[in-house]
């Protein structure tokens, strides 16, 4: 038998799941904006009108456009290090979540650098990013990195940052049209040579993090 406290439970879990979802659509409503639009020709309005809301619930909920890009760039984070998962030396692997993730994100992302010495809001986001992926490329590359001298060890990880950025996603893909297996290949190719090694080096290396016998 429910008792008034048991119903009062499930009232108030039921109005809590229902402000998540709406606040979820609110940010992947300002999310989708984002990738085709630049930051300034954003309106509330048409945020909380692919959203379902009203203005006012945005605006409680978040605050302005600020606040919704800070829940987006949150967003946008776990989903590119969820897409980015791969084991500590599997370099394979990597490289191809990495381009998967600029080829569903590149030109957001692109739009974000463009716009970061305007908006210290995105400068917080991209700077975040960048952080962000220079951490995982040394995750990634430990095995090759962790034995170097720390000068050397500081260039190799610069140099496998670029081998793996964005702007190589951009140049190969939007600029010059090549091929994902192009885009793949030169990744490989350009990290190998930061460590001094071969792409068959890299792919048929084996961490325990990354064999499955």
């Amino acid at each position: 038998m429910k008792t008034d406290s048991d119903t009062r439970t499930y009232k108030q879990t039921a109005r809590a799941k229902a402000a998540e979802e709406t606040g979820e659509r609110i940010v992947q409503a300002f999310y989708a904006r984002m990738q085709v639009g630049w930051f300034e020709d954003i309106r509330l309005d048409d945020v909380a009108a692919d959203a379902g809301v009203t203005v006012q619930t945005v605006i409680r909920r978040f605050g302005g456009k600020d606040g919704l890009l800070a829940a987006a760039s949150e967003y946008l984070g776990d989903k590119i290090m969820t897409e980015r998962k791969a084991s500590v030396g599997d370099v394979g692997r990597a490289v191809e979540a990495i381009v998967k993730e600029y080829e569903a994100q590149g030109e957001l992302i692109m739009r974000a650098l463009a716009q970061e010495d305007r908006y210290p809001q995105i400068r917080a986001m991209t700077d975040k990013g960048r952080a962000t992926h220079r951490q995982w490329v040394g995750l990634i590359f430990a095995p090759w990195l962790e034995p170097l001298e720390l000068a050397e060890r500081r260039h190799a990880h610069d140099r496998l940052v670029i081998a793996l950025d964005l702007y190589v996603w951009k140049l190969l893909r939007v600029d010059m049209k090549r091929s994902l297996e192009d885009l793949r290949r030169t990744m490989l190719e350009m990290a190998a040579a930061a460590l001094y090694t071969t792409p068959l080096a890299l792919l048929e290396a084996r961490t325990p993090e990354n064999t499955d016998a």
